[in-house]
């Protein structure tokens, strides 16, 4: 069964588009095989920072005979229609067949269909599936009028070992033919080579100085990089994000390590990391301690005479360039204090209808004092301090240059000028949790300032009415609710959202925030508390069921419910009596709509009939007190154990108690009884929201 094997080399491809462009390539690809009938055993695909490739091992020689089903007219229709249905298929009248429908006998047309060869049908599916990659950015060049992500050079398209006529236009007058033909790296084997199958194709390329698989390219920099370190006693310090991006640079990397001169060793670590990862790519190295090593790793993309000596000298030269700059910024940046910098905000912008990042600060500030009594241990005295000169910083040199260690430098800063170690870390600390993997803040006066600068913003943006819309968040608002809500679930506050977002518009804005923006405001951060449980494995559903009740914004009691009605629903009696909620909703909503009146309040146990009615509305009356109280005491597997309670009543109910009974008054008590129970269930989440 032959192979497909599919090269598409291009002009550099950005390292953090490679992997996602080769799993859509692969995805295009076997999709397009699969609606074609072609069959496959597997499909790989690969990225380089100059080439996507794909195998996909095999496939049939030519697509399976198809039968097809046409449904014509009727036998006895005008002739006009029926020689029309037999242009339409090629047919004559004595290759129809007929058969009997509920219209009486109708015309078919049935035909088989032979397969075409495979090498017939790749060609135009590998067309579309390159024309329909998705890059999230794309250009143009020279006079061709295709996008892509950089310009393709050359495409291999071979089946079996032989050349597909696979013809892609790139405009008017320029096109690109496949061919067997490929090159290797860039500057150490540019020649042309032909290849015959994958086998051949990633053997000549690793002797040509590439390694296809971005796996391996990995796995190379952390082995020799791992013992060169070893070497001098040190190791890597662990980085898998700067690592993928690394691997993604070159298709053939050296590791070298560099020395970082002894005089610029008394900088800040973070400082010396970030100029080394951000602006040079280059890994840190540490001591078996974890202390900093004056050294780092460098990945070339080339192998040279010297053994990478220039290269060495090159980038130490480069990073003792950037190195000098923080040094200088360093100096600078402490002849002042930190405190004689918080004027400066008053000339930064922070958004044209919000006034400056001076008085954001101040808003900060206010708020998180205000916040503090939610906080155990939280000192204002200390709280205030922080949240005063937390963006001091961004009016350093240090922060200018590097905008990444804003809040660092900060509590650096503060360290320096004597400032307690609270309102220091505070400093660090307000602009975590930048994502979810990011660390949370625990201490109180950071938990305190953190907490208050999020909720200033989100307040702040709603008041102006700019909003995320679709995919578009330019002010970070979604990452800003989310890390509101980890403040608060981790470190488990007992504070109403609802009430803390008025307290946020009143001391900043001078007026609670509207009921409408409130609401609105509230159900942005449902969406995101959906977004950030699911990845814990939580039911948006049940958040949903939970959210939506009067009053419940305290998040810390919301999820302990939510848990509790996760563990309910999944028991035997919770499944049974979701299936009971909906009949009871769903015959009361039906027959209130039908009499043009609720039905709602106590059945009146003088017109019960059966006993099922009676040991019902007792069943209720026992369950609504006991779920009231559990509720009122946050036992919330309390509540859940009243109304499990309610399983057999219910379903001996609706076993032997005829709703619709004749008897006006007698329906409409038993309607009562049925809103009864639907009211009773919802006292702990709304049953409606609940999916499955």
């Amino acid at each position: 069964m032959p192979e497909l094997l599919l090269e598409l080399l291009s002009e550099e491809i950005p390292a953090r588009m490679q992997q996602r462009a080769a799993a859509d390539l692969r995805e295009l690809v076997t999709k397009g095989l699969t609606d074609a009938g072609l069959k496959f055993d597997s499909a790989e695909s690969f990225a380089t920072p100059r080439r996507l490739a794909l195998v996909v091992r095999g496939l049939p020689d030519r697509q399976p005979d198809q039968k097809t089903e046409r449904k014509g007219p009727r036998a006895d229709a005008p002739a006009g229609a029926v020689d029309g249905f037999l242009r339409s298929t090629g047919l004559r009248r004595a290759q129809l067949e007929e058969r009997d429908t509920d219209k009486g006998k109708v015309l078919f047309a049935v035909q088989d269909v032979p397969g075409k060869a495979s090498a017939e049908v790749v060609p135009a599916l590998l067309n579309a599936a390159i024309t329909a990659l998705p890059w999230p950015k794309s250009m143009r060049w020279k006079d061709h009028a295709a996008r892509w992500v950089r310009p393709l050079r050359s495409v291999v398209a071979l089946l079996g070992g032989a050349v597909l006529p696979l013809e892609l236009v790139l405009g008017p007058d320029a096109k690109m033919l496949a061919g067997n033909t490929t090159v290797g790296h860039r500057f150490m084997a540019p020649k042309l080579f032909p290849v015959t199958g994958f086998d051949d194709y990633s053997a000549k390329l690793m002797k040509a100085y590439v390694v296809l698989d971005t796996a391996e390219r990995k796995k190379i920099i952390q082995r020799k990089g791992k013992a060169l370190a070893a070497k001098e006693g040190l190791r890597i310090r662990r980085d898998d994000g700067l690592l993928d991006e690394v691997a993604g640079l070159m298709e053939w990397p050296v590791p070298l390590i560099g020395t970082i001169e002894s005089r610029f060793m008394g900088l800040p670590p973070e400082v010396l990391t970030t100029s080394m990862r951000t602006h040079q790519r280059y890994f840190a190295l540490e001591t078996k301690d974890g202390v900093f090593a004056p050294r780092f790793l460098v990945v070339a993309g080339t192998r040279t005479k010297d053994g990478g000596a220039a290269v060495i000298r090159g980038n130490e030269r480069v990073l003792r360039s950037r190195l000098s700059d923080a040094q200088f910024f360093w100096d600078q940046d402490r002849k002042v204090k930190l405190e004689s910098r918080v004027a400066a905000l008053k000339d930064i912008t922070f958004h044209a209808k919000l006034g400056t990042v001076w008085d954001k600060v101040h808003r900060v500030q206010n708020l998180a004092v205000a916040l503090s009594e939610f906080i155990g241990d939280a000192d204002t005295g200390r709280v205030g301090r922080a949240a005063e000169l937390a963006r001091a910083d961004l009016t350093t040199g240090m922060v200018g240059e590097f905008p990444e260690l804003q809040g660092l430098m900060g509590s650096y800063y503060a360290t320096l000028d004597g400032e307690d170690g609270q309102v220091a870390n505070a400093i660090a600390d307000i602009y975590s949790p930048k994502g979810p993997d990011d660390r949370c803040p625990t201490a109180p006066v950071s938990v305190a300032v953190a907490l208050a600068d999020r909720l200033d913003t989100l307040v702040g943006f709603w008041t102006i009415d700019e909003k995320p819309t679709g995919s578009k968040d330019p002010f970070a608002l979604r990452r800003a609710a989310l890390g509101t809500i980890r403040l608060i679930v981790e470190n488990k506050l007992r504070l109403s959202l609802g009430e803390a977002l008025n307290v946020a518009a009143s001391v900043g804005f001078n007026a609670p925030l509207t009921p409408e923006k409130r609401t609105d405001l509230l159900a942005f951060f449902a969406d995101r508390l959906k977004v950030q449980q699911r990845e814990l494995g939580v039911r948006h559903d049940l958040i949903s069921a939970v959210f939506t009740l009067s009053g419940e914004d305290d998040l810390v009691r919301l999820l302990a419910r939510v848990e509790a009605l996760a563990k309910f629903v999944a028991s035997a009696d919770g499944a049974d009596l979701l299936v009971a909620y909906r009949r009871a909703a769903n015959i009361a909503r039906i027959e209130e709509k039908k009499d043009g009146k609720a039905y709602s309040g106590t059945a009146d146990a003088t017109l019960f009939r059966l006993e099922e009615e009676r040991t019902l509305s007792a069943a209720l009356a026992t369950a609504r007190s006991a779920v009231a109280s559990a509720l009122g005491a946050e036992k919330f597997g309390a509540a859940m154990g009243a109304l499990a309670k309610l399983r057999g009543p219910v379903d001996a109910f609706f076993d032997k108690v005829t709703v619709n009974a004749e008897e006006p008054a007698l329906r409409a008590n038993r309607l009562t009884l049925l809103t009864e129970i639907t009211a009773t269930l919802e006292q702990v989440a709304d049953f409606s929201r609940i999916e499955g």
